[in-house]
This record gives structure tokens, sequence and C-alpha cells, in this order.
């Protein structure tokens, strides 16, 4: 179908290009959806004068269907026609012919038609008329939608709507053509609506609001868009500024109709003032016969075919489980199995789950808590995953703990799931996972009792029975082998300890050989040097299972087994695996691979390994007693953080050509991963970002400390894109505090610069000033340009922020001083940027223009172009403070595409906030709407703060655009923001709610 898509000229390709030249001439194609225009392939064709493009339009929009001369001189000049009408029309006419391929405009019945018979279908212009596609996507996208893919007729329909190039008919006279013109441009917003209407079905509810608000601007008296925005707005948590829509649309429609709103939207409004739980639903439908089936989770993992024994404790767990859907009154039903690793905890609660399943009929829910780990799951990131399972959009997903807990039981509500929740730390993992309504039910797994986990039923398992362990064993290797050497195999699972993960493995490696007997694997198992002190009761049991696989190893292999296990991250790529074992990459592959195979390390993707949770700590295990000399580990992790450093050097300086700071970083022994371009750099940097900051916090002793905090300074792009700020921010701290009790003033320095960057970012101004002014204390100290430089420049953003302009350009001066006396040029650009939005905002706007210029050049003869954003972004808002509106969008547009480019999430949407106070200053309310929203969904620089500047900003819009009561529902909002936080921007949003008590 792509291919029959009229477009305009710049957008196409020229077709005979890519066509033989043997085939058929160049198709003919047409538009209306715009201004009149005709194609043959690529090449444009003269439509003539309006008239005349008038007279093309009155047959194109026929599809096919004969025009007489009379209705064509009434489309044209409608009751007043010109003398000559017919012999203008007959003029037309043989113009447009010469122009068409030959046939296609035809005279028949006293009238004109346009035909194509070569493209000829029902329509007479299907796909060679930009209208007849859109109606055919239309449809089909309606077809989709009945079919409940809401995916594709989404895109369907975006691509219909797609087709639209400006204004329908544009330039075009006559009565017919207006009338024409608004019954598409009416077609066009009922396509809008309905693709609105599937976002929110989907739960797009945040990303809908800012179209909306703009929809809404330039449409107030649409009711349909104004429940589409009540309803987005709600489900995005914003209930006071839905039901300020509803009374903004009554109070308008009032004044401008003399009407009421329709019962639909009044409906909703009751609904929403009830707190209707339908309306939380992100597929709750606005009309029912638009309903959408509810996400149904299917996460268990698969059963094993093998599974043998524990019938008592499968009786046991089932029936606790069907007292959830009895109605006994019960809660819900939790049962939490405990035991030492290996002894089946999973294999059991899969098992059992999948027995379970009907009882659970909207769906199960699966988690692996890796509780048995150095880095245990949050529940807050398990809670993002669960609500994403259960149909949550990712802007619909709060932040906190106990907002992600209360939308999760919310969305359980009423519904009857099962939720496994596997290897937990503890009772305090497992609290806000769990469901809080009657139908519902958990199984929850752990090494541990949990007996401080109220009301769960608590089952304690133990190892396997020889009979049970002697049927799975047969059942893995087969019963013909076991039954004539079944004394054998009995020596076999008793060398296991009865552990079924133990038997699991040694079963396994028999059945892969089939050279081997029973009594040759029984013979390995009895030698005690390998395995008897092992086999013990307790922890002691699972490293012996883990030997049978580790004894079998290559010393080459074993050492890659023992070394790896050392590293915190969540996995490892094959680069970083080959600095931790200083080997060359494809060495390095063929050591880890034969790991996978026997189990001891998994394949996270292709290039990734990781181990599980208990494997990772039996490494460790035999790394301290086997690894020799001890000092290996150590040598081990420094060669990963070099790896880390230097590579993140590497971005860096990809990212920020010129920039001195990478000149002032630890040299480090290793070149660290090649990159072939920007967009690779990035890729690394960000996929890497978990084990980064585990490299930084398992670095922080003596000798490696300052590499660590380099570390951080090298990958600080992972702080400005939001998207890793909360870990950026926690190994911060800790190397903070390590450097502190370490008593090294130029690593504290640092990472109280780096701090203070994270807490400004965080609108955490008077943190972040303190932090600054010790590290400007312990520059000096310790004699780091870098830090001399920096902590000043950072002291006066935040004064800045703090509308201390005066405080603020004495510390720009003083960083672009030192920045000079460095010869750091980037560092010198940022500062007179920064210093350029001060003076502007003592306006010295002459100063401040030529300030930003000189940032800009930097930044331009450096090549840096990610940086030159940050200079365009200063630049706009000096404009703008100028009065130049114009030229500031084009600085702040320029920047926000480049910040797009390179991930910088807070920063987007910080500069959205940015060109809605220009559209606002420039007299344009509905733009700086739909910019305001957009901030709001994306998140700025400045958190909280910067949430309540810019809800300050949208109400101020929105009671430009006459929605006054949603303009008091977003500076109540901010107004809780500020005085949560004590900002002075408070008194300017009172001024606002209570413009009289102000004056």
């Amino acid at each position: 179908m792509d291919d029959v898509v009229p477009r305009v000229p710049e957008q196409r390709g020229p077709e005979d290009a890519r066509q033989p030249a043997a085939e058929a001439p160049a198709r003919l194609h047409f538009s209306v959806l715009g201004p009149v225009r005709a194609w043959r392939g690529a090449e444009p064709l003269p439509t003539g004068s309006p008239q005349q493009r008038a007279l093309l339009a009155a047959l194109l929009l026929r599809e096919g269907r004969t025009a007489t001369a009379a209705e064509l001189i009434d489309a044209l000049w409608g009751d007043e026609p010109p003398s000559q009408a017919l012999a203008a029309v007959r003029t037309y006419a043989s113009r447009l012919r010469k122009v068409l391929s030959p046939g296609v405009l035809v005279s028949e019945a006293g009238g004109y038609a346009i035909r194509l018979a070569d493209q000829h279908t029902e329509s007479g212009l299907n796909g060679s008329l930009d209208l007849a596609l859109a109606q055919e996507l239309a449809s089909d996208a309606e077809k989709a939608r009945a079919a409940g893919d809401l995916c594709h007729a989404r895109a369907l329909l975006n691509k219909a709507l797609s087709l639209w190039d400006g204004e329908v008919l544009a330039s075009v006279p006559g009565p017919y053509a207006e009338t024409q013109r608004a019954r598409l441009d009416e077609w066009r917003l009922q396509l809008v609506e309905t693709r609105m209407d599937m976002d929110l079905e989907q739960g797009c509810h945040a990303e809908a609001v800012s179209e909306l608000t703009a929809l809404t601007a330039a449409h107030p008296l649409r009711e349909r868009l104004r429940e589409l925005l009540m309803l987005a707005l709600y489900r995005s948590g914003r209930q006071a500024e839905a039901l300020a829509v509803y009374a903004d649309t009554r109070r308008l429609l009032a004044d401008e109709l003399g009407v009421d709103p329709r019962p639909g939207l009044k409906e909703l409004q009751q609904r929403i003032l009830q707190a209707d739980p339908a309306l939380a639903e992100p597929s709750a439908p606005l009309a029912p016969e638009l309903s959408a089936a509810p996400v149904r989770p299917a996460q268990l993992p698969a059963s094993v075919p093998d599974f043998t024994g524990r019938t008592s404790f499968v009786s046991e767990l089932s029936e606790v489980l069907s007292s959830a859907s009895a109605a006994e009154g019960r809660v819900m039903a939790v049962s939490a199995l405990a035991g030492i690793g290996g002894v089946g905890k999973t294999t059991l609660a899969v098992h059992v789950a999948h027995q379970a399943r009907g009882a659970f009929p909207d769906g199960q829910l699966y988690v692996d808590l890796q509780g048995a780990g150095a880095r245990a799951a949050e529940p807050e990131t398990v809670l993002g995953a669960f609500l994403r399972a259960l149909g949550a959009a990712d802007s619909a997903i709060p932040d906190s703990l106990e907002e992600r807990a209360a939308l999760y039981r919310s969305l359980l509500d009423g519904r009857r799931v099962l939720v496994l929740l596997d290897n937990a730390r503890d009772a305090a993992q497992v609290r806000p996972l769990l469901p809080g309504t009657e139908g519902c039910a958990a199984l929850v797994t752990s090494r541990v009792r949990m007996v401080d986990l109220a009301g769960a039923h608590l089952v304690d398992l133990d190892v396997m029975s020889p009979e049970e362990a002697l049927q799975l064993f047969t059942k893995i290797v087969g019963e013909e082998r076991v039954a004539s050497e079944r004394q054998a195999a009995l020596d076999v699972v008793a060398a296991c300890g009865f552990l079924p993960l133990a038997i699991r493995i040694a079963a396994s490696r028999l059945a892969a050989r089939r050279t081997w007997t029973v009594s040759v694997l029984a013979a390995k198992l009895a030698d005690e040097r390998r395995r008897l002190d092992e086999l013990q009761a307790g922890d002691l049991a699972v490293k012996a299972t883990f030997e049978l696989g580790y004894g079998q190893l290559e010393p080459a292999q074993a050492r890659a087994f023992r070394l790896l296990g050392l590293a915190d991250g969540p996995d490892i790529s094959l680069a970083a695996a080959a600095a931790v074992l200083d080997l060359p990459v494809e060495e390095t592959e063929d050591l880890l691979e034969p790991l996978v195979d026997t189990s001891l390390l998994e394949s996270a993707a292709p290039g990734r390994y990781r181990f599980h949770d208990l494997v990772r700590l039996y490494a460790r295990a035999c790394a301290e007693r086997d690894e020799q000399p001890p000092s290996e580990r150590e040598s081990a992790m420094s060669r990963l953080l070099d790896f880390y450093l230097a590579s993140a050097t590497r971005v860096y300086a990809i990212e920020r050509p010129g920039d001195r700071t990478v000149d002032h970083l630890e040299v480090t022994a290793r070149a660290g991963q090649e990159f072939s371009d920007d967009g690779k750099a990035l890729d690394w940097l960000h996929g890497e970002a978990a084990s980064i900051l585990a490299c930084v916090q398992q670095s922080l002793g003596p000798s490696t400390l300052r590499r660590a905090v380099d570390l951080l300074l090298a990958s600080k792009d992972l702080a400005e894109s939001g998207a890793s700020s909360l870990r950026y921010e926690a190994a911060t701290r800790a190397a903070r505090d390590a450097a502190a009790a370490l008593g090294d003033t130029h690593a504290e320095g640092r990472t109280r610069v780096t701090l203070t960057q994270v807490l400004s970012n965080a609108g955490h101004f008077e943190d972040a000033a303190a932090e600054a002014e010790r590290a400007a204390k312990l520059g000096l100290e310790s004699g780091d340009p870098w830090t001399c430089g920096n902590a000043p420049n950072e002291q006066g953003i935040i004064a800045n922020c703090m509308n201390q302009h005066a405080v603020g350009e004495a510390f720009l001066r003083e960083a672009i001083d030192a920045f000079r006396l460095d010869d750091n040029r980037p560092g010198e650009a940022s500062a007179l940027c920064n210093l350029s939005r001060g003076l502007a905002s003592m306006n010295r706007t002459s100063a401040a223009i030529d300030l930003a210029r000189q940032g800009m050049a930097i930044y331009d003869d450096l090549g840096m172009t990610f940086r030159l954003a940050n200079a365009r972004y200063a630049l706009g808002i000096v404009l703008s403070q100028a009065g130049r509106h114009a030229e500031a969008l084009d600085q702040l547009t320029e920047a926000l595409q480049i910040f797009v480019e390179n991930r910088q999430r807070l920063w987007e949407g910080t500069t959205h906030f940015r060109i809605a106070q220009v559209h606002l200053s420039a007299q344009g309310p509905g733009g700086a709407a739909q910019h305001a929203e957009q901030a709001l969904s994306t998140g700025c620089i400045g958190g909280e703060w910067m949430r309540g500047n810019v809800l300050t900003l949208l109400g101020r819009s929105l009671n430009a655009l006459g929605q006054h009561d949603r303009a008091r529902a977003c500076w109540n909002d901010a107004l809780v923001i500020h005085e949560a936080s004590g900002a002075p921007e408070a008194d300017e949003v009172r001024a606002l709610l209570n413009p009289i008590a102000a004056a």
C-alpha cells in the first residue's frame, strides 16, 4: 500500500530510478487533503489556475463518477456564474487533458470524469488519490479495532491522518470546495478523536494530555475532545484539573451557545466525583461498544516435565490456593516456602502454580526477587514491571514505592490473579508486592522462614526422600540405564544429599554422556576430596551441588568462573569479561561458552553473561579459596574498573570534543571499548549503566577510589538522562563518604561537585549549595583544576535558580577565570552561558546575548554538537527575555532536537518548558499549554521545583484560553509543591489564586 501513497514532491523518491526501464510508465497520483496537486511518478504536474484546480478537485472528489457541465459550473461559481462559464469549463478541461495521461480525463454524457484504466478499482481512484487511501485506511482501522487489535488500528489511523498536508483544498475557490473543505475537516477531527480514544484505551493517557490540551484550545466547543481530556487527566492522577475542564466547558457553552453540556460529559463528571474504579482502568472505554479486553498476564516459567514427588506439599499448597476463591471472607491466600538453596522451592512453587491456573483466570505474575544475591530486586522496580504487565502505560506508573503499591492493588481489585514471588530476601521485600483483595493469592519462596509475614501459611521444604530422589534421577537418565544399576543410582542420589538441584545436575551430566555407566558417575561422586565436606546440611549442600560442575572445568575455565563472580553488576559483557580475565575477547568467549553449557553461567543475550545469584555466591567462595595469589582478586576488579573508566572516558570525549575533563581523569592501563560512531557510544553507556555504577560502589577502597570517582565524572550523562539518576546519586553519595573517610580531598572535592549536579538537577538547591561550597574549598585545598572550575560554576547555576543573580555572577566569573586558567574552553563556554542567563534576569540584556553567543561560538568551534544544545538553550532564554520571540523559538527548537537525539530526556522536558514560556510571552497560549504538558509528561531538570513552575505556566496558559477552573487546579497543585519545599515561587502562585488579596 505504501507504494501508492500520494505525497508532496519532496517526500517522494524518483520512481523511475527504482524500476527497470522496461516497466510501464509511471502512474498518476493526486492529492486534495492539502493543495490540489498531481504527479506522474515523482514528477509534479502543473494544475493551472485556481479555477482549473477547482475543476480538477470537483472531478477527483466524485471518485470516477461523471459530473455534468451544469454541476461543474455550480461547483466553481455557485449562483453567479460568468457569462462564459461553459466555455471556461471546457477550456480548463482541455488544458488538464493535455497535462494528464491520454484517456484519464474523459468526456461523456455532456460532462467529464477522471478515469485511470490501469489503476481502476471500485472507486475509480482508490490508491491514486490521497482521500481514497485515507478512507481505506480508516475502514481498515475500524475493522482492526473491532477485532481487538488496537495497536494495528492506531497505526492505520495515524497513517491516514499523516496524509493531510495543511488546509484541505488550499486556495481552491468556489462553493463546492468550501463545502468539501468543511466536510473533510470535520472527518479529520472525527478520526483524531477516534485515535485519541484508542490512545486512552491502551493506557497512553499522560501522553494524550498534551495533544488534547492543544486540540481543545483550537476547538473549544467540541465536547468530545473535552470528554477525552477529562478522562486523560483523571487517569494521570489530575482529578482536580479533570473536574475543572468540565466547569470551563459548562461555562463556555452557556456563554457562547446558551446550552448545557451533553449527557455523556455530565455522566463522566459524576463518575470522576465518585472516583468510579472503572475509570482508572486503561482499557475502560467511554462507550460500551468500544470495550477492550483487560490485559491478562501469563508469566509463570515453564514447569519441568520431570517433576517428581512432593505429593503432600503439592496437596497442601493447592488447598491453600483454592481457598482464595472460596467465600470464606479471607483477604487473600499467602503461602511462603522456605528451605536451603537447591532444595527445589522454585520447582515446587511453579508446579503448584501451573496446577492452580484455572482458579486464577485473570492471570499469573512472576518475578525472581534475587534475594540470595548482593543486589536483591527493589520492590518499586518489581512493581513497575507488574504494573506494565497489568496494562499500565509507563507514563502512568508513579515514582514512589507507596504510590506504585497502591496502584498495583487497585488494578488487582476485582481480579483473580496468582502472584509467584520467587527467591525473596525477607518479608519487608515481599509486603509491597502482595495483592490486597480476596480472590488473589501469592506464593513466596525464600531461603529464610518468614515468620514475620502476617497471615502467611508457612511451609518448610526439606530434601527429598530417597524414593523421590531416585524417581527424579530415573526420569532424567532413563529407566533402562538405572534399572540395571539400581544400587549405583541410590549411591549417586545419596552423594547428592538428596538435594533436587544436585540430583538434576548429576543426572543431566550422565544423560549427556552415553558412554558412561551409572557406576562411573557414582564413583566420581564417592571421591570425598571433591564432595564429602560439601554434602552436608545447610548452605554447604548448595556449594557441593555446584562443585559437581566446577570440579570438571579446565583450569582456565575455573579461573574465569571464579573471577567473573566477583563483579556486582547484573550481567557482564564479553569485552568487560575479557578485561577481568586479562585475555583477548576471542579467548575469553572460548572459556565462557563451556560454562554456559554446564549451566554455571547464563547467556543473558548475545555477548552478555550473568550468574544465577546462588552460583555467583559459590563462585566468590571458590575465588576466596582457590585464587592464588589472593591479590589476583583485587587485580581482576582493578582491570574491570580500568575497562569501564577508559570506555566511559572515550564516550565522554566523543560527546564533548575538546573538554579538558578527560585530561584530568586517572590514567588507565587498558584502552577500553572502541566505538564507530556517537550512537554506538551512547548505546554502550546506557546499556552498561547498572554495571558501571555497581563497579563504582565496589571500587571505593584506597587503591581504586580515585578511578571510581573519575568513572562517575566520565559517565555523568547517566545522571542527566533521567533513566539512571537514582542509582547514579546512590553511587555518588557512597563515593563521597568513602573519600571523606579516607581523607582524600582530591576525590572528595570531585564527588561533591558531582553530587551538587545531581541534587541541582533534582531541584534540591539548598543541599546542592552546601555540597558545592564544600567542594570549592576542597578544590582549593587539593589544587584540583577540575574542581576549581566546576564548583563555582555549579554555585552560579544554583544562585540563578534561587534568584540570587548578583551572587551567581560572582561565582560564574570566578568559574570563567578558573576554566581559562586550565585552558578548558568547553567549561568556559558553559560558565558564559550560565552567566548570560543571570545577566538577562538583571535586565542586562545586551551583555547577556553577547555572552550566550560567545559560549555558542566556542562549542561550535570545537564541534560539540551535544553541548551546543545547552548554548542554544541559554541564548533562547535570553532572546525571549529581550522580547525577540521568533529568534528565541528558533534557538530552543534546535536545542530540543539535539537533546532528543542525545537521549537527554530531562533536558528535553526542560526545553519544552522554555518553549512554552516563549509562546505565552508571544500571546500564543495554545502552543504554550501544549509544550507545558509535554514538559510535565517528560520530566525536567530541577525535579519537583521545576514541576511546580511548569504547572504555574500551564495554569497561566489555560487561563488565557478561558479554561479558568482547570488553570486554578494547576495552580493549586503548584502551590502544594512550592509550599512543601519552602520555595519563594509559592508567593507568585498565591497571587494568581487570590489576586485581590495579593494586591
